[in-house]
């Protein structure tokens, strides 16, 4: 019988756990009082759990009991770090040897190049990912604990773990953080968190190394960092900005969403806006109230998502960079591909056309099957499908009134969308055995 690779361990290895997760969720004492869940919304929300999406059938605060959301956030939390990361450092909190075999499993898991390190890192991420969240539930303790009482120590240990974790699963009711949409701590928190989950644990270590070197390096800090850390906080910045500008020229006089507020409280919603929408989901403007073109630019941002390495979801930014690059290079009649003064590998373009191929059709299937079984408005049902696959978790309505087949779709959307990229970004990280070395002769033909 033929050995199952890394890849497959992986993918199987999110199967086993949703499938666990929706038993413990189906029991009764997963249930709130007097309320009774199918399992087949008991298995939507393992999976939008696990794969750190937020879409949800079931409001979260009132159909779970305190066990249930128990459940839910231990999910929230092994799929957010990974369940081969989450499995290692069991491993070594419990002493135990981390062999070749987990070390493989270890690499294509991060999709890193090299295996150099692995124990270590697996260690910084845990601690690093507890800390944060850590930090981020005290914040929200300032204002839950006198708003819920005791029951605000839960809210805010929950909510730190789901937006670090970029799932956008609340304990705060169907309006999510609308209520909170002007209060400064929980948008700096919330905004924190999700960037700080999105951008990468790559990217951490690597600013903490360039910190080190501050006194030696003065004002030099981004010069020192690796071009991946460079790509990664660049395009972030970047897309936060031009969301947020866009979404505030697209909507400020928009009625049912910001015409009558102040500057200062429209600027707060439109950051917040394109910051969910790096795959978080959270919101503080209710997403069937966007205009059009909010919503397509919300669905760009979406389908991109965050950054390598790190808990959200979307084709990433650095393959968003490399695509774009990669264009302009072309433009110009230039074989390479240059950013920040260093070339690309091919590989790397290879990966990022791979990774951004499979999003798109796999979107593309999702909402060509959820308007032929659930139908509605095309832009409602392109957002649902853009926001499963790069594990998002806004929605404009349609989540909650998904039929069996609907939720179904959903479902096999949003753990594809999880697993498939970064499936398939692993399998180009090492050359394969047995690669065929006689290639077949090349001939010129017409693009474009």
């Amino acid at each position: 019988m033929k050995k199952a690779n890394t890849t497959q361990i992986i993918l199987a290895s999110f199967v086993v756990v949703i499938l666990l997760g929706s038993l413990l969720l189906y029991l009764p004492i997963s249930a709130a009082e007097g309320v009774t869940v199918s399992y087949e919304d008991a298995l939507f929300t393992a999976t939008t759990a696990t794969c750190v999406t937020g879409l949800v059938t079931l409001p979260t605060f009132s159909t779970w009991s305190v066990f249930g959301q128990a459940v839910i956030l231990l999910l929230i939390q092994v799929g957010g770090l990974g369940v081969i990361t989450v499995m290692a450092g069991l491993m070594v909190l419990l002493n135990r040897r981390i062999g070749m075999g987990d070390r493989l499993l270890l690499q294509d898991a991060f999709n890193l190049n090299s295996m150099s390190g692995l124990v270590r890192f697996v260690k910084r991420v845990v601690k690093g990912t507890f800390f944060i969240e850590g930090i981020g539930a005290l914040l929200y303790m300032t204002v839950f604990v006198p708003d819920y009482g005791i029951k605000g120590v839960w809210i805010s240990v929950f909510t730190a773990v789901s937006a670090f974790c970029n799932a956008g699963i609340d304990l705060l009711g169907s309006v999510s953080l609308a209520d909170y949409a002007f209060d400064p701590v929980i948008n700096a928190v919330t905004c924190a968190l999700i960037v700080m989950g999105g951008l990468g644990f790559i990217v951490w270590w690597d600013i903490m190394r360039v910190i080190k070197l501050r006194r030696k390096q003065g004002r030099r800090m981004f010069r020192n960092l690796t071009l991946h850390s460079k790509i990664a906080i660049t395009a972030t910045l970047a897309l936060i900005i031009i969301g947020a500008v866009l979404v505030f020229i697209f909507e400020h006089n928009n009625p049912a969403t910001m015409k009558d507020l102040s500057l200062w409280q429209k600027t707060q919603l439109s950051l917040f806006q394109s910051v969910t929408t790096r795959t978080a989901g959270f919101f503080t403007l209710p997403q069937e109230n966007l205009s059009a073109p909010t919503a397509v630019v919300c669905l760009v941002l979406m389908f991109i998502g965050g950054s390598p390495v790190g808990t959200a979801g979307g084709i990433k930014t650095v393959t968003a960079a490399v695509l774009i690059m990669t264009a302009v290079a072309s433009l110009r009649g230039k074989e390479s591909i240059e950013l920040f003064g260093r070339r690309l590998k091919t590989q790397a373009v290879s990966k990022a056309v791979a990774v951004t191929c499979m999003s798109f059709f796999i979107m593309l299937v999702s909402t060509v099957a959820l308007s032929a079984v659930c139908g509605g408005d095309v832009l409602d049902i392109l957002y649902e499908a853009v926001s499963a696959t790069a594990t998002v978790g806004l929605t404009r309505g349609v989540t909650p009134v998904l039929n069996t087949a609907g939720k179904l779709i959903i479902t096999a959307t949003m753990y594809l969308g999880r697993v498939g990229p970064i499936s398939l970004a692993s399998a180009f990280v090492l050359k394969r055995e047995g690669e065929e070395l006689i290639q077949n002769p090349t001939e010129e033909i017409s693009v474009g």
